[in-house]
């Protein structure tokens, strides 16, 4: 899936900024490539983007109408018609990430039928995928990897890819889920994937390359969260992985969504994750743990990142705190 950019962000009748984090998400990670945004009456979040009509996103060059916003069970509310209708009138193309399809919606279908513009469904994956066959591809691939669910995987990413491109390092970010595949404007919504093809997805998204280039891949869920752990073995075999990054999130006592759950000790994580790469890359290492201490009290984040350095004598960085420079050290 490809998406054609600049983007009118859409937040329509958001409620509140959390309900608007995928449009904040692209925003922080792909700003020169919106425009502006898109509300309606009554939402309570903005993006410090131009507020921009359909028609006037239209005559500013926007191709891509991006649904930046939330909303409960992903079903989109009557209001959100109208807009979109104008959009594809003036042949733009709508992506969405939500989990209603845009086309069971009889006026967006019909407007679709005339238009110029698409309707981009970021949750349908490519048809055809092949099983995956775990066989040696060449360059070097990077995965981000989690001790549980939304712990930043795909933050940490990004920051990775940025600080080798900024070493003029050949690289390319994976995208591997809904808001991911909005900032890199392609990518295999592995969530969506059926089973038997999750490996051979990710192996298709990430082709043999030269021995110079890095992928750096997006990771999804965790391999001890029961929920999730299907696809983030899949995805972990699919990548065939040179290098591991553990994202952690230090102050949760329990798997997100699992009370009963306990979160498991780090070293036990590390080792699940090797054993279970070493499958199809028997030199798979990690090279960083990225730790998410948003809800760390400032004045103890350098301190747990130093423990956490020497308990298992890795470079552990916060990427909105310390950058990653210190762990693409390590990685290179």
């Amino acid at each position: 899936m490809k998406l054609q950019k600049p983007y009118l962000l859409f937040v329509g009748d958001a409620r509140d900024d959390l309900a608007a984090k995928t449009a904040f998400g692209v925003l922080d990670w792909s700003k020169d490539d919106c425009i502006g945004q898109f509300k309606l009456p009554g939402c309570a979040s903005s993006l410090n983007l131009p507020e921009l009509s359909m028609a006037e996103a239209a005559q500013q060059g926007a191709k891509t109408v991006l649904i930046g916003v939330a909303v409960p069970g992903g079903r989109i509310p009557e209001s959100w018609t109208a807009p979109m209708v104008e959009a594809l009138r003036r042949d733009m193309s709508i992506a969405n990430g939500l989990h209603t399809p845009l086309d069971s919606i009889a006026e967006i279908r019909a407007a679709a039928a005339s238009s110029e513009g698409e309707l981009l469904e970021i949750r349908e994956p490519p048809e055809n995928l092949p099983v995956g066959k775990g066989t040696y591809r060449s360059g070097h691939r990077l995965l981000t990897v989690g001790s549980d669910c939304s712990v930043g995987k795909m933050y940490s990413a990004l920051a990775i890819t940025k600080e080798l491109e900024s070493r003029n390092i050949e690289v390319d970010f994976r995208a591997t889920g809904q808001t991911g595949i909005f900032i890199a404007g392609s990518g295999i919504p592995v969530d969506a994937v059926v089973a038997d093809f999750i490996s051979g997805s990710i192996e298709q998204l990430c082709p043999a390359a030269p021995d110079s280039h890095w992928d750096v891949i997006e990771g999804q869920g965790a391999l001890h969260h029961p929920s999730f752990a299907g696809v983030s073995l899949g995805l972990l075999h699919g990548a065939q992985p040179d290098a591991l990054v553990l994202c952690h999130e230090p102050t949760r006592t329990n798997m997100r969504g699992l009370p009963n759950q306990p979160m498991p000790d780090l070293s036990d994580v590390m080792e699940l994750y090797l054993a279970s790469a070493r499958i199809v890359c028997e030199n798979t290492r990690f090279v960083g743990i990225s730790v998410n201490t948003k809800h760390v009290e400032e004045s103890n984040r350098i301190d747990l990142l130093g423990q956490l350095e020497k308990c298992y004598q890795l470079p552990a960085v916060d990427p909105f705190v310390t950058g990653v420079k210190e762990l693409v050290d390590h990685l290179i």
